[in-house]
């Protein structure tokens, strides 16, 4: 990297986003604000899937034995969008999605898109409980879910009266518990059949930008999960971002970036995050229909078969959390496999360790190293980091996209100088709107258009941004968020805790995973086991303490009574 950096980031993004080029800007008002945006961007999710329809017979998912191309799943997704239309969806109605990484998710995800529905994808991992709020609370019409998702919502089913129809999918016999329940097998089939499905017309319905696309739920800090409501402007955004990213890093190291080549063999990305998420949704799913490029996905993470399946499938890029990466180079058989399709190893959503970037580049030779920093809120990508300036910066997350803004605040809202902490606010096109009928907590996250992050962060003098601690209580395992208040909650409606708080252990591959300290109430007991179930019954199992530390004493405090979590955490000190 001797004459590296050969132009500076702001040069960079200059010559990237200048008139006349793919990735020019403009500037638009969004809900009264100026904001800039892509102007070459596809602008709604429908001229997205009509970009996917162009990539014909190349393949576009696959999964185990299942291969469907773009032409076959474009038919899939009009035929179940016009099934949709019959059963009276119209614009604005909420269709949920409930299932893991099937093909049978994209279809659903654009048949509801193309009718004007607001999609709202639920996590596959929650309990029934918490998939019992996330329907009432959307106010959901049609749930789509496989067979797994329906066994554990199936009990709360009498409380969702507003749900008017179940479609399942993966069912071994037809379904009849529920009079709203049907097989969607018997509207698209199996997905090797998806290409004998005769093809449909768009359903007649008016889309812009601006129209409400999804709802992703977060959690909070406090409180019940909140329905984050994008816009097909926020979502479409991160079809330009990757790109970008990319052909930043060329100019950085006095490169010019190549021109598209039609010829080019296929670009393919192993799947390995949910799609339930901002990433694997808008991340992954929309640009890969937009470009033409393959998702390989995998029913569950197993390193032997991800290996396999990159050098069967010839896949360029992998990633999604630092596990992933940290498994292939760490495990003894990788030297029998041909690894040398890919091109990009990256990743987001966990803490990494400044090793791997060191590692990707001596394993994998020509794959790009990447990360970046995003969040529901902000429909994924914010910042991007690749190549060289990932190796030069490696406990930074990138600097902003380019239509996006960075800003780090003070606790009364003043902007602070490069190099100092304070709280992290993003404002760009791909900011979301509001929490779905929530207006306090949008009120108290959504200022003037700015996303108050709860990240600690500085940004130095070229942008890059450096996040240094997690203001909400929040620890990330492996890409999946989790509030300690509600596992602490959890513990606290056992009737043996007196005193409970959960913070986050080091893990190598993981980031961090979470681990209980408590103290029982005088006479009581309760075991490690005990507890463990106890949360299990009640919440997802990613969010359930690996272990539990059980102390004399109740939890170190402050002045102010609140426990100190900084004391509890340096018992993993080395």
């Amino acid at each position: 990297m001797t004459n590296w950096p050969a132009m500076s980031i702001a040069d960079a993004h200059a010559a990237l986003t200048a008139p006349g080029s793919p990735l020019e800007m403009e500037t638009v008002v969004i809900r009264g604000r100026p904001t800039r945006t892509w102007k070459n961007v596809p602008p709604t999710l429908r001229d997205v899937f009509l970009a996917g329809r162009a990539h014909g017979d190349k393949v576009f998912l696959v999964l185990e034995d299942e291969r469907v191309t773009f032409d076959a799943f474009g038919r899939a997704a009009l035929r179940l969008a016009a099934q949709l239309v019959a059963d009276g969806v119209k614009k604005g109605d909420r269709v949920a999605i409930v299932m893991r990484n099937l093909p049978e998710w994209p279809v659903a995800f654009f048949a509801a898109t193309l009718t004007g529905a607001i999609v709202t994808p639920l996590n596959a991992w929650w309990t029934g409980g918490e998939l019992e709020y996330g329907l009432a609370d959307s106010g959901t019409k049609i749930l789509i879910c496989d067979n797994e998702r329906l066994a554990r919502i199936a009990p709360h089913l009498p409380d969702l009266p507003a749900l008017e129809r179940i479609y399942v999918t993966r069912a071994t016999e037809e379904p009849a518990g529920d009079p709203r329940e049907i097989w969607l097998e018997s509207i698209i089939g199996h997905p090797n059949e998806w290409a004998h499905i005769a093809d449909r017309a768009l359903p007649d319905v008016e889309l812009g930008p601006e129209d409400d696309a999804t709802i992703f739920y977060t959690s909070g800090t406090t409180g019940k999960p909140k329905g984050a409501l994008g816009t097909h402007r926020n979502i479409v955004s991160n079809i330009m971002a990757s790109g970008f990213a990319a052909a930043r890093a060329y100019l950085r190291r006095g490169e010019t970036p190549p021109a598209p080549d039609p010829a080019a063999p296929q670009k393919a990305t192993l799947l390995s995050v949910p799609f339930f998420h901002a990433t694997g949704c808008h991340a992954v799913l929309s640009p890969s229909l937009f470009a033409g490029a393959k998702m390989v996905l995998m029913l569950k993470w197993d390193v032997m078969e991800a290996m396999a399946l990159i050098e069967r499938e010839r896949i360029t890029g992998c990633g999604g959390v630092p596990t992933i990466a940290w498994q292939i180079i760490e495990h003894p058989e990788r030297g029998k496999f041909d690894l040398s399709s890919l091109e990009t190893v990256s990743y987001g959503g966990a803490p990494s360790a400044p090793e791997l970037v060191r590692q990707i580049k001596k394993v994998f030779g020509k794959a790009m190293p990447g990360n970046g920093w995003g969040m529901t809120e902000t429909s994924a990508t914010f910042t991007s980091h690749v190549g060289e300036d990932y190796e030069a910066r490696p406990d930074s997350c990138g600097p902003a996209c380019a239509v996006c803004d960075l800003e780090v605040r003070d606790p009364d809202g003043k902007v602070l100088p490069p190099g100092t902490v304070g709280e992290l606010y993003g404002f760009g096109p791909n900011v979301v709107k509001e929490y779905w009928n929530k207006p306090e907590a949008t009120a108290a996250t959504f200022i003037d258009g700015w996303v108050r992050t709860g990240d600690l962060a500085r940004l130095d003098e070229d942008g890059f941004c450096f996040i240094i601690d997690r203001a909400k209580d929040m620890l990330i395992r492996g890409g999946e968020n989790i509030y300690c208040v509600e596992v602490e909650n959890a513990l606290y409606e056992h009737p043996a805790i007196m005193d409970a708080a959960l913070v986050g252990r080091p893990h190598k591959t993981l980031g961090e995973e979470p681990y209980a300290f408590v103290t029982l109430k005088p006479g009581l007991s309760a075991s490690e086991d005990d507890l463990r179930r106890f949360v299990a019954a009640r919440l997802a199992a990613f969010k359930v303490p690996v272990a539990v530390s059980f102390s004399n004493e109740p939890l170190v405090r402050n002045a102010n009574g609140k426990i100190l979590k900084t004391e509890l955490k340096k018992q993993f000190a080395g």
